[in-house]
């Protein structure tokens, strides 16, 4: 490979995690609140799983790291324009915690070949989970709620729309690789 070719590729990996950064920013504030829960609807989830599906494993955690690092230090990308430790380490932050896990898992487990099903699949069986897990405990922890009450107000209205926001995420990462030149 020449030093033109490893600089190109180089220049479109970081493209590509700055996109990702940005997009995951951008999507925070596209939110639907709901009156019982702590969290609203939001299109993180779809840009969390694209990050996966885009991206290596080491450039998945460092985008994601950079978005939690970057809202820790205060500026406002977390979800509705919120940020800081009390967002991060409050009753809702356990999610953001699972968009990390999230993202680098995908990236690991997406394999070489872009699969539709395959992508689905793992985004809604393995990244879902991944992101309501912690999500959860922290929201339980915190809040003190029931267990099945912080299940009802923390995870079951997010189903149905992150399961679209999976199909989402997987059906652009064909095209988004075959733009940046990886299958």
């Amino acid at each position: 490979m020449t030093t033109n070719n490893r600089s190109n590729n180089k220049t479109a990996e970081m493209t590509k995690m700055a996109l990702m950064v940005a997009m995951n920013c951008v999507s925070a504030y596209i939110i639907i609140p709901l009156p019982f829960s702590l969290s609203p609807l939001a299109l993180q989830t779809l840009i969390v799983n694209l990050t996966g599906y885009v991206l290596s494993p080491k450039q998945a955690f460092m985008t994601m790291a950079t978005y939690l690092l970057v809202g820790l230090a205060g500026v406002p990308v977390f979800t509705g324009g919120t940020a800081g430790p009390g967002k991060l380490f409050g009753p809702t932050g356990g999610y953001i915690f699972g968009f990390l896990l999230t993202a680098v898992f995908l990236a690991v487990a997406r394999g070489e070949k872009y699969s539709f099903k395959r992508y689905v699949l793992l985004g809604c069986l393995v990244g879902i989970p991944l992101i309501y897990i912690p999500g959860l405990l922290q929201l339980k922890l915190l809040t003190e709620l029931p267990w099945d009450k912080a299940f009802m107000i923390g995870v079951v209205p997010f189903i149905p729309l992150d399961i679209v926001k999976c199909a989402a995420a997987a059906m652009l990462a064909g095209p988004i690789n075959k733009a940046f030149g990886r299958r």
